[in-house]
């Protein structure tokens, strides 16, 4: 492709670039259809299928993110989670958060319970406007909260929230870490239970 014509291709698709959608709150009753017909099955069975194991890595993270909204008081009756937010969370106050979880035990099977260490790079944001990551990596959040799926023994349920632990910790004391073991944060933090998150996380923010 030439000079001019990588231009023009440039040129046009950003001539035609899609705007940001809007994300309509699904309530699960939503039908899946082909030609107008109704296939039998619904967006409930697709979240029942896709996302009833909460032990595992990839929905227990989520779920990590709204329990610490209930917790903190964030709406999440109207709210939908943007995947492609800077942070996580943001209280009604306007500290922003940033959800890391980690577990003992996983969904597959192990010799031993799993090493607790929690990834905390910088990041570049997205910019919606631009289509485009930034180019700064920094930390987006205030403070950064730790859920850990603290149970080792059968029955493992992620919906107790009293087999989990939470520790918040200002983003500030994270400094140039990419990531901090269990050892390291509870030199930092001490766990704390779901019911007293909140003020943890308020004076990790300095807004006690």
């Amino acid at each position: 492709m030439s000079r001019r014509q990588d231009y023009l291709y440039v040129e046009r698709f950003m001539a035609d670039a899609l705007e940001k959608l809007e994300v309509v709150r699904k309530d699960g009753s939503e039908r899946f259809r082909t030609g107008g017909s109704d296939l039998g099955f619904n967006l409930l069975d697709y979240w029942r299928w896709s996302t009833s194991d909460l032990v595992g890595n990839t929905a227990r993270g989520i779920l990590a993110e709204y329990i610490i909204a209930n917790a903190l008081g964030i709406p999440t009756d109207e709210e939908v989670r943007d995947a492609w937010a800077p942070f996580d969370l943001e209280t009604l106050d306007g500290v922003k958060i940033e959800v890391k979880s980690a577990a003992y035990v996983q969904s597959w099977e192990q010799k031993r319970v799993s090493r607790i260490s929690f990834g905390t790079p910088r990041t570049r944001a997205w910019d919606p406007e631009s289509g485009s990551l930034r180019s700064e990596p920094k930390r987006h959040a205030d403070v950064y909260v730790f859920a850990l799926f603290a149970q080792r023994e059968a029955p493992l349920d992620p919906l107790d929230l009293d087999q989990w632990k939470f520790y918040a910790l200002s983003a500030r004391k994270l400094d140039d870490r990419k990531s901090i073991s269990l050892s390291a944060l509870e030199e930092l933090a001490s766990p704390v239970p779901w019911c007293e998150l909140a003020d943890v996380v308020k004076k990790a923010a300095g807004r006690d």
